[in-house]
């Protein structure tokens, strides 16, 4: 079509129809004189929006997650960051707690038996035949070799090589371990050796051989450490372990006891090196309280039934009580003069 002023003219015209229709139509409301024409608008023009918004509405939800998908893949990847993050942070928070707990039981502990220690980590553990640990803190902390190494619950061993910053530990559970011991409230000392970190032949890790074979051991005693010449590389007081089981010695030979360990060789993680021994033997104060035996209950006597019909002590055959005179007492069978 051709822009001519009548065009131009007839275009005007409709425009100011629209408009003047649209204007009555909103004036008028549910009133309108024109609501028949819109509704006539709406039955033709309905049903070709509908189909049009069918067509159209998938093809712009196919766009707009076409061009939202890389910023959905950032948000996914920097929400999933965040994540990880925070389950980083409460683990890390979480184990600070558990090491500072387990450090104040450590210090608890040295504080007992008047030790000076300096407190490490274990950060790797031996491989091959020999039982021994790798801690955090070396030469540079003022550790040497043939120090007493322990944990809140007893001891652990005993430093063997000693780099800048990096420590190698042997543990008492190895087969060349050789510590002097002394069973509680006993003079009687003997020998601690171990047997490998999880024992040999079903026995326990440790095993103790009393000097005196004649000596007595039981079942239940607990175990320290004797202390070295010079206290090196072992102080005295430090605990070991319980006796669990006791080898009868043939010949007049020492007896061996095999002895359960206060400390889990297989779960070690903050441990210290004894830098300076007691000034006196602490000798059985750091041993943890005994624990209480349980009471055993005592049986409640049963009463033995009366026959039926018998008269109590003290009654008449016909079930009254007697009266007797004041003072007077019951005759029991020692008085009777059997005449």
């Amino acid at each position: 079509m051709r822009d001519t002023r009548r065009t131009r003219v007839i275009l005007g015209v409709l425009l100011v129809a629209a408009l003047t229709m649209i204007t009555i139509d909103h004036r008028g409301g549910d009133d309108s004189p024109l609501r028949g024409l819109r509704g006539l608008g709406a039955a033709v023009f309905g049903p070709v929006e509908a189909a049009s918004a069918a067509i159209v509405r998938p093809i712009g939800n196919t766009f707009d997650a076409i061009t939202d998908a890389p910023g959905q893949r950032r948000r996914a990847e920097r929400l999933a960051r965040q994540n990880q993050l925070l389950r980083e942070q409460l683990r890390s928070a979480e184990l600070d707690k558990e090491h500072s707990e387990q450090l104040r039981r450590l210090l608890g502990t040295a504080g007992m038996g008047g030790y000076e220690i300096a407190a490490a980590r274990v950060i790797s553990a031996g491989h091959g035949y020999e039982d021994t640990v790798t801690i955090d803190i070396g030469s540079r902390s003022g550790i040497k070799p043939d120090m007493t190494v322990m944990s809140a619950q007893g001891l652990v061993g005993r430093v063997t090589r000693v780099g800048p910053a990096t420590a190698t530990v042997m543990l008492a559970t190895d087969q060349t371990s050789a510590v002097g011991a002394r069973l509680e409230d006993s003079k009687e000392i003997g020998i601690l050796q171990g047997n490998g970190r999880h024992g040999r032949d079903s026995e326990s890790p440790l095993r103790f051989q009393l000097l005196n074979a004649g000596a007595p051991i039981k079942v239940g005693q607990r175990i320290v450490t004797f202390g070295s010449q010079g206290q090196r590389p072992y102080v005295p007081g430090v605990p070991i372990g319980v006796v669990e089981r006791v080898e009868k010695g043939t010949g007049g030979l020492t007896r061996t006891a095999h002895v359960r360990p206060f400390v889990r060789y297989s779960a070690l993680d903050v441990v210290a090196v004894v830098v300076a021994p007691p000034k006196t033997d602490p000798r059985d104060s750091v041993l943890p309280p005994k624990p209480k035996p349980t009471p055993t209950p005592t049986p409640t006597p049963s009463r033995t039934p009366r026959p039926s019909g018998s008269p109590s002590p003290g009654s008449s055959p016909d079930g009254e009580t007697e009266a007797r005179p004041s003072g007077e007492r019951s005759p029991s069978p020692q008085s009777s003069t059997g005449e």
